[in-house]
């Protein structure tokens, strides 16, 4: 599979300016079309507002996602409000909604879990023969969440709006995700800045060993990489440490 992020600038609360960044940004990649799965930050048309009268998605929004899988045969993941939630939306090659997920954990530091509400399951999708959990920005931080997952699990994602001053975090987060649930992890940031944060991007694919296999830095721009479920299933077998898990300790 050919997964490709999208990081780029966006624009403070404006649909119209991001929706042309995007359609710019797809028309200049050489290789959009042997992507199978793009993928955007989280409140990918807004960028992280509180403010839900912007931030909530229209039919119009998502059928504007729902062309770019048509036009380009490919699946897309975005971000943005459902239901005054703060959900994660694939889309599959025909234009169809295959998986909805809602962040579980709100950041009380920019005042989200006073602005939206907080999603209480969990979600799983399959692409191209690989198990896919998603989760969103704050997510990361709460191992549980994805250890609870690990079994069924190829891909994790978290599509995010993290801010530079806790960069570090962010690739280590993603790395350990990977590490100890021996799965590909893909974390999709944006770069730019908003009203209150800097954004320095470092959109990454991490492989189940921990090594980064595609690295962004601070560009903007669509980027791909191959992952293959071979690679994975090698490593799970070869050193099987979900097997060693206990369910508590004694």
């Amino acid at each position: 599979m050919i997964v490709g992020l999208c990081q780029f600038d966006l624009e403070w609360e404006n649909k119209k300016t991001n929706r042309s960044k995007i359609i710019s940004l797809i028309e200049n990649c050489e290789s959009i079309k042997k992507i199978d799965w793009l993928i955007f930050p989280e409140m990918t048309l807004t960028g992280f507002s509180m403010k839900s009268m912007k931030t909530t998605l229209s039919d119009k929004d998502i059928d504007f996602f729902k062309d770019i899988s048509r036009n380009f045969s490919l699946y897309t993941t975005f971000g943005g409000v459902i239901d005054n939630r703060n959900s994660l939306i694939t889309i599959d090659k025909d234009g169809n909604t295959i998986a909805e997920y809602a962040k579980m954990h709100l950041i009380p530091h920019y005042g989200e879990n006073v602005s939206y509400v907080p999603g209480d399951k969990l979600c799983g999708f399959e692409i191209m023969g690989m198990r896919v959990s998603p989760s969103i920005c704050y997510d990361l931080r709460f191992s549980y969440l994805f250890w609870e997952q690990a079994s069924t699990t190829d891909i994790y994602v978290n599509i995010a709006n993290w801010p530079m001053v806790r960069d570090l975090h962010w690739i280590t987060l993603l790395r350990a995700r990977a590490i100890e649930n021996q799965a590909y992890m893909i974390g999709v940031n944006r770069v730019g800045k908003d009203p209150k944060s800097k954004f320095l991007g470092n959109s990454n694919v991490i492989s189940p060993t921990g090594d980064r296999i595609l690295k962004c830095n601070d560009l903007i721009g669509i980027f791909s990489v191959k992952i293959e479920k071979t690679i994975l299933d090698k490593i799970k077998v070869s050193f099987p440490v979900l097997d060693h898990r206990k369910d508590k300790i004694i």
